[in-house]
């Protein structure tokens, strides 16, 4: 699978992650490509914290295409359990249910703020951890290097996905004072 990689060994293309987001390409309107690219920072940087190349890419590929699509497919900020749902309806018409609780952990878990429920070099855990990366702009780094980090950035560019962000926590903030985080777990 890394022929769909560039010249700095990041896996810059894959059909799995290219068919689910032209499937929502409607629904994720204008922030199609902040999303595309925040899906692409979060599969690699899983790989790198990973540090086992490709072993389970395509996994890593569905979790990531799918772990906020919930926010656009059911316009919602409470979006974990409707990307869950998406994930697997996906994986259940390929044939591939037995990857659904495994799948499944990975979005739940992937803004838990502790360490997952998992072990920690489980791929859960693996995906958690990339993930906080990216949305922390790397200020959380779990081991991997500024530069390594930085080049996976300067590939795929945020496209406004961090504004789109901010964006969404005010607006659920002004709606649901109470719980303007409900995807943050402890």
């Amino acid at each position: 699978m890394l022929q769909c990689a560039d010249h700095t060994g990041l896996v810059t293309s894959l059909p799995i992650v290219e068919e689910v987001l032209v499937d929502h390409a409607a629904e994720l309107g204008r922030d199609f490509i902040g999303y595309r690219n925040h899906v692409y920072r979060v599969l690699n940087l899983t790989l790198a914290v990973r540090g086992d190349s490709c072993v389970e890419l395509e996994k890593i590929a569905v979790a990531a295409v799918f772990h906020d699509l919930g926010i656009w497919t059911n316009n919602t900020f409470d979006y974990l359990a409707p990307s869950v749902v998406d994930a697997r309806e996906y994986l259940a018409a390929r044939g591939m249910a037995d990857w659904i609780a495994e799948i499944e952990a990975m979005i739940l878990d992937h803004h838990r703020v502790t360490t997952s429920r998992e072990d920690p070099r489980s791929l859960v855990e693996s995906f958690r951890r990339a993930d906080w990366i990216d949305v922390s702009l790397g200020l959380r780094r779990f081991g991997l290097s500024r530069r390594f980090i930085a080049t996976v950035c300067e590939t795929f560019p945020n496209a406004g996905f961090h504004r789109r962000l901010v964006q969404l926590t005010i607006h659920r903030f002004w709606r649901h004072p109470l719980t303007p985080l409900p995807m943050v777990k402890w």
